[in-house]
């Protein structure tokens, strides 16, 4: 055991040794090694920030919530018919409501009502345009995963009078009150006055597509008299219990609709009921184009910088032919000489590997400045993975070399010109 250790230590000194002596071709071998090890670590990257970002996004939506709305979030062939579909009602909430009350061991909790459609808004000398507008009741308060900055929700006298009060998203305040709390203060919407209750703490973007600070919600009776209910705009938002059985929640939603839109045995579905596996659904290709784009050049650039590594390290053994039949006559084993150029080329995949981490972290922290929205994760296990695979490269492709200069015979080799 202790000769071994001894070996060990031995091998990675001369090993070392002959990278300082050569540093330069080490370099150039190393560099198929690195351009791998950035492919695989940007590809493990790209994918979690995709996960992080999607699940960040999915907890701001609330992850225990189904929407019932006239089209699937999914593209469809049969445009037509999602077309000639009968709206989704506000009202219709309330019927649901009722439906669930009425059921035994519902997995259901509540349906709330929410229409939207884009606005401007002017406060003062202030104006922001292009701003989502939410109409909806008091009850949206057991939907809601966001906390308030200031304020509060409106309530059910609010809601149920359809008073002109507003809750307004971070970033929407802070553009119309960039000196002052909006708290109390009155924007114009439509040309209507509206007192703002409410400030919403800062959210961040869904997947950099929709911004959640860049919202307005407002009491649906209020929205009423002032916006109308779009042909598409209205959707029921209805809260799961238990959110590990969406599923079966989604079923029962199905099942209850249908007697609220009074649609007959074998009709057709004339809702839809969307969830987040959508969106999970829809980032699955891309993760995967990710991955098999990331594979296909990691692999490459790992194939050339194993050829790399063995011809040098073929070249290596050529150069020290006579050390090794020095060594082997003065009593070195095959497995000393074996492990001797084994470890110097895995030493330099080693050496390619974190240099390919480093490198991968300086893109990532670049990319996170230029693009805050986002989210770059580098993980323990994505660092464990690039220079396991390094070091299995540096063994594929330095066994043979070894395993020949393990071979040579003394006298043979003493007598190499």
């Amino acid at each position: 055991m202790f000769r071994l250790l001894y070996e060990l230590i031995e091998s990675f000194r001369i090993a070392f040794a002959q990278i300082r002596a050569n540093a330069m071709r080490s370099v150039l071998t190393a560099l198929g090694v690195i351009i791998g090890i950035v492919a695989v670590t940007l590809m493990g990257t790209a994918i979690n920030g995709i996960d992080r970002g999607f699940d960040n996004s999915l907890a701001m939506l609330g992850d225990d919530v189904l929407y019932v709305q006239k089209w699937p979030w999914r593209n469809v062939d049969d445009w037509w018919n999602y077309r000639n579909r009968p709206t989704i009602m506000p009202e219709q909430a309330d019927a649901l409501n009722r439906v669930i009350a009425n059921t035994p061991n519902t997995l259901l909790e509540i349906a709330v009502p929410v229409v939207r459609s884009g606005v401007s808004i002017k406060a003062g000398s202030q104006q922001i345009s292009r701003v989502a507008a939410f109409g909806t009741t008091h009850s949206y308060s057991r939907l809601m995963s966001a906390d308030f900055k200031d304020g509060r929700l409106f309530n059910e006298t609010e809601s149920g009078g359809g008073r002109q009060v507003v809750v307004l998203g971070f970033d929407v305040a802070e553009a119309l009150f960039p000196s002052r709390p909006a708290l109390d203060q009155t924007i114009l919407l439509k040309g209507q006055p509206f007192t703002v209750v409410g400030v919403l703490a800062k959210q961040g973007s869904f997947l950099g597509l929709f911004s959640f600070d860049s919202q307005v919600i407002l009491p649906l009776n209020a929205y009423r008299k002032y916006f109308g209910v779009g042909s598409n705009s209205a959707e029921l938002r209805v809260k799961v219990k238990d959110k590990t059985r969406m599923t079966e929640a989604s079923d029962e939603l199905v099942g209850a609709m249908r007697r609220v839109r009074g649609q007959l045995p074998g009709e057709r579905d004339n809702f839809s009921i969307n969830q987040q596996q959508a969106f999970k659904d829809q980032l699955d290709p891309i993760k995967k184009g990710i991955a098999m784009a990331g594979l296909f050049i990691t692999g490459l650039s790992l194939f050339v910088g194993a050829i790399g590594i063995m011809n040098i390290t073929f070249v290596s053994v050529k150069e020290r032919t006579k050390e090794i039949g020095t060594r082997k006559a003065l009593g070195a084993r095959r497995r000393t000489i074996l492990l001797q150029f084994l470890i110097e080329a895995v030493s330099i995949c080693l050496i390619g590997g974190v240099v390919g981490l480093g490198l991968t972290f300086g893109l990532g922290m670049a990319i996170k400045a230029a693009m805050p929205a986002l989210p770059v994760v580098f993980s323990i296990g994505l660092i464990n993975i690039s220079l396991f695979v390094a070091v299995v490269t540096g063994i594929v492709s330095g066994f043979a070399p070894a395993w020949t200069a393990s071979r040579l015979d003394p006298v043979v080799a003493l007598r190499y010109e």
